[in-house]
């Protein structure tokens, strides 16, 4: 038996909050003396995380593993899926690319590996850990897909974890989602619920009591919890769908607007969350021409298909608007998939990520993209020179992309051995393989007063450092958490679900 007691999470359905609770279990059990693992076997996500050797998983189990103070490995993200558009995802195998499928085929053919693959993860995180916070995907209800999933109860089952449901109250219909996901499942695995937590909670808990003895009294499953709605927490999302809470309009309170491009296949996009904590930036993420407007900044993100959502740029005029962004001075700033767009010629001859062979990018860099079957992702490191200032940046690459310059051009990045992106002779156009780029807070730093001196704004010195307000914000999701659920009773049901099953 694995010397690791799991408590396994699962939801509603997308975006229930798994992912902070998961967080914060993760601290919490950290903070009371347990060297603690986050686990998901299979995640589909277009945000990574980059290990230590270089290797990619889920950025949510990425961050997870910092929340409980341990060295993120691909054994607590075996499984990665990576959609790219046409019904087709790239599979990502413990931080490697295997193939591209289609879902139909996925479930076909992968499902016995995947089996495997999940059973000997979670046994070398057993050996190595005392507790493993599972998270799972979507809902265990699915049942058009039950017979064949990889993540939910199927993993609970493979794992003799017990299960805590979460439930989304502010989208409202929490009970009925909650006991409509109950009954939906086998007996077997809903004798695996120990409890729920309702999560988001706005106002006074004393108005929900009602509820929560009738749910109590109707299911026979205890309420382990009910967690508050947290706002500004700066903790990174890995989800696409998260993006609809963000606005798209201007803010004039603000003195730098930044505008980002959500195209369809946007990627990584929590590189720009540093921004959010910065006191004179006001951050959108734009889909037209009409939202997009006269921003300060704009930021062209990662993207999991570089053609066709350069081709989407092209479509919604967003490309032409850009080009005129440029000629006014703005500053545009291009990060991977984003970078490429920036230069004149994208290819995809092999069918990599896109059926589309070749399309023109912006012209702003004199750079030709080819899509290559090998895929670069690794921890990078360098020193960027920017307004007379010897900057060291970290930073980490996710690309299949081999960009190669057309005439000599001012790289952006020294690294030992070569040298990483594009910026002008003014500093208005930079591109980068960095992502993780503006976590560098003396960068972000000059860079941002840099802007603000093109304005004719004084400069903000010592900005805060996004690195230690992320430890702030895990501890303060951990502190949320812990006074709001029954935290004694799920040890209490966890030690004993381990010993009965175990």
């Amino acid at each position: 038996m694995s010397k690791a007691i799991p408590i396994m999470i699962q939801g509603t359905h997308s975006d229930a909050g798994k992912s902070a609770i998961v967080t914060a279990l993760c601290r919490i059990f950290a903070q009371d003396g347990y060297l603690t693992a986050p686990y998901k076997s299979q995640n589909m996500a277009l945000n990574s995380y980059i290990t230590i050797d270089g290797k990619e998983i889920g950025r949510a189990q990425g961050v997870q593993a910092e929340a409980a103070g341990v060295v993120a490995t691909t054994d607590m993200n075996p499984i990665l899926i990576k959609p790219t558009g046409n019904y087709e995802s790239q599979i990502v195998v413990h931080g490697k690319v295997y193939k591209n499928m289609k879902a139909g085929e996925y479930r076909k053919s992968f499902y016995d590996q995947g089996i495997k693959l999940i059973e000997e993860s979670f046994k070398r995180l057993g050996d190595k850990f005392e507790r493993i916070v599972i998270e799972g995907a979507g809902s265990p209800a699915e049942i058009n897909l039950n017979d064949r999933e990889l993540v939910n109860m199927r993993v609970a089952r493979l794992t003799n974890s017990p299960v805590i449901l979460v439930g989304d109250i502010e989208k409202g219909g929490v009970f009925a989602s909650l006991v409509g996901t109950l009954q939906l499942l086998e007996k077997e695995d809903r004798h695996r619920v120990i409890g729920v937590i309702i999560n988001k909670f706005r106002g006074d808990v004393s108005l929900l009591q009602p509820g929560l003895s009738w749910f109590e009294e109707y299911t026979g499953v205890p309420i382990l919890g009910v967690v508050p709605y947290i706002d500004n927490l700066m903790i990174e999302a890995e989800d696409s769908v998260v993006l609809s809470q963000y606005t798209s309009k201007e803010d004039t309170s603000k003195e730098i607007d930044i505008a980002v491009i959500r195209y369809p296949f946007i990627s990584n996009f929590t590189d720009i969350d540093p921004f959010f904590e910065e006191p004179d930036c006001h951050l959108r993420f734009v889909r037209s021409v009409e939202e997009l407007g006269n921003p300060d900044i704009l930021i062209l993100p990662g993207s999991k298909n570089t053609i066709e959502d350069m081709i989407f740029l092209h479509n919604s005029g967003l490309g032409n608007r850009i080009l005129e962004l440029s000629q006014e001075g703005r500053f545009l700033f291009g990060i991977c998939g984003g970078y490429q767009m920036l230069g004149n010629h994208i290819e995809d001859k092999m069918g990599m990520e896109s059926s589309m062979q070749r399309t023109d990018g912006l012209g702003l860099i004199p750079m030709k993209t080819s899509m290559k079957a090998k895929k670069t992702t690794t921890l990078s490191e360098g020193v960027v020179t920017y307004k007379d200032k010897e900057i060291p940046v970290t930073g980490y690459e996710i690309h299949m992309g081999e960009s190669r310059y057309e005439r000599a051009c001012d790289s952006f990045i020294r690294m030992k051995e070569n040298k990483d992106g594009f910026m002008s002779k003014d500093s208005n156009i930079i591109g980068t393989y960095f992502h993780g780029i503006f976590h560098n807070d003396l960068f972000r730093e000059v860079f941002l007063n840099d802007v603000r001196a093109s304005k004719g704004l004084d400069p903000i010195v010592e900005r805060a450092s996004f690195s230690k307000k992320r430890e702030e914000a895990f501890d303060r999701l951990a502190e949320v958490v812990r006074e709001n659920i029954q935290l004694d009773e799920i040890y209490r049901k966890m030690d004993e679900f381990h010993k009965v099953k175990g």
